[in-house]
């Protein structure tokens, strides 16, 4: 068995669970995890602009801007969904009631 055919089995494994460990989390929990989730961005981003910063290969360099966007896209993504769900725990406001008309 090829060593690409092991890499790809076990990056199709990782899908299935990660399907069915989030799939089982209760919705009062994907907040917190969520906020977990865009920190470990963060550092992602931080580290691929690092690394693309000290490179002088182009093909380095290319590669890092394509992982700069994608980590962008993730962890804004990430702060949206985040404050989607923070909105549903908000209570909202009555609506102000309107005088009545004096005849």
């Amino acid at each position: 068995m090829s060593v690409a055919v092991v890499w790809l089995t076990i990056f199709v494994l990782s899908v299935f669970v990660g399907i069915e460990v989030i799939s089982k989390v209760s919705s009062t929990l994907h907040t917190p995890l969520m906020s977990g989730a865009n920190a470990i961005h963060g550092i992602i981003l931080l580290g691929a602009i690092l690394v693309t910063g000290t490179t002088d290969n182009t093909l380095a360099v290319i590669v890092g801007l394509v992982a700069i966007v994608l980590a962008s896209v993730n962890m804004v993504g990430g702060f949206v969904v985040t404050d989607r769900m923070l909105q549903m725990f908000t209570r909202r406001k009555p609506a102000p009631k309107k005088p009545e008309a004096s005849n």
